[in-house]
């Protein structure tokens, strides 16, 4: 962690030392908000809010992710300041009567999400419930998942979850990185995460919009990528694989769980299914044209009740090594 020089130590503080101000660093440290559940939990105008998180941003204290039509703030890792910016956290008095109030009405608002959670979650359980009954169990293949990713848990500083959905990846794995992050473009299912990681209480891990084609990160960041049941939604995989490799840093992993080749074309109408599976020297050639050279493979095939095979799912690891082969071929 860097430390902030005098005039970044100064502009924090200038921007933290104001009530509201306080407040707002108080509350975003229970989660990510946006403006107008802000105004909710402090009971301030929307413009006085935003101008507040304004300074608060360009001191670096927090940052602001749009979403849509929505802004989400949440407090600034990895920033100059953030050791300062955790002293003065840990320095708010917990008896504040304001501080006391924003909390319970931080609860208000997280139950209102959790509510608008569940009513999207049972408008679609049905189809999703269909699709799982058509190949193993989802718990079968996280197992599996879990002995690949704990034999990394020791030194995974960031996970990342592409196209997380529910957020069911970082709900299970993100206790295994010291940050977990899960990008997707749907609003409505990033809010269905966020309902997910409250009820679980992983501080660890956050939710950002973002595609799997432009990953919103920069080179060499991520200890693992996962890729769960997502490349068969796309029109380009090899492009999520290329970003999953640019993002990951040399020696990190990245673990992939989608169907094998399969016939089923109801998919494709009845849940937006773009590719019919992929074949292992398919992945495999993916993979190696993204730079990762493949360390692991598992098929997973379940038997229906009639003895008829039904979806397999197939599972890749693969590794970037310290010189991908991307950058060999464009040095000679």
């Amino acid at each position: 962690m860097y430390k902030p020089d005098m005039e970044q130590l100064l502009s924090a503080l200038r921007a933290a030392g104001e009530p509201t101000r306080l407040r707002i660093l108080a509350i975003l440290a229970l989660g990510e908000l946006t403006v107008s559940e802000l105004t909710q939990v402090l009971s301030q105008s929307q413009p006085r809010i935003s101008r507040h998180l304004k300074l608060l941003a360009d001191a670096g204290l927090v940052q602001r992710y749009p979403e849509g039509s929505w802004v989400f703030y949440r407090l600034h890792e990895g920033t100059h300041v953030s050791g300062v910016l955790a002293q003065i956290i840990r320095h708010i008095p917990e008896d504040d009567h304001d501080i006391l109030r924003d909390r319970e009405r931080f609860g208000e608002v997280r139950q209102l999400r959790a509510e608008r959670a569940q009513n999207y979650f049972a408008a679609n359980a049905a189809s999703w419930d269909e699709l799982r009954a058509r190949h193993i169990p989802e718990t079968a293949v996280e197992e599996k998942m879990a002995d690949q990713l704990e034999a990394h848990s020791g030194d995974m500083a960031l996970l990342i979850d592409l196209g997380t959905g529910t957020g069911r990846m970082l709900e299970i794995f993100g206790h295994l990185a010291q940050r977990a992050i899960g990008f997707d473009v749907s609003a409505d299912m990033l809010t269905l995460a966020r309902s997910k990681l409250d009820e679980v209480g992983a501080k660890n891990c956050q939710v950002r919009q973002g595609d799997c084609a432009n990953v919103p990160l920069e080179d060499n960041v991520a200890s693992v990528v996962i890729l769960h049941q997502v490349l068969h939604f796309l029109d380009d995989p090899q492009r999520a694989l290329n970003e999953a490799a640019r993002i990951l840093a040399p020696g990190g992993r990245v673990l992939i769980a989608d169907f094998g080749p399969h016939e089923m074309e109801a998919l494709r109408e009845d849940h937006a299914h773009r590719r019919l599976g992929f074949g292992d020297a398919e992945m495999r050639a993916m993979l190696t044209q993204s730079g990762l050279q493949v360390r692991e493979t598992q098929t997973l095939s379940p038997e229906s009740s009639s003895g008829e095979q039904d979806l397999t799912v197939a599972m890749w690891q693969a590794e970037k090594l310290e010189l991908p082969q991307k950058e060999n071929r464009n040095a000679r």
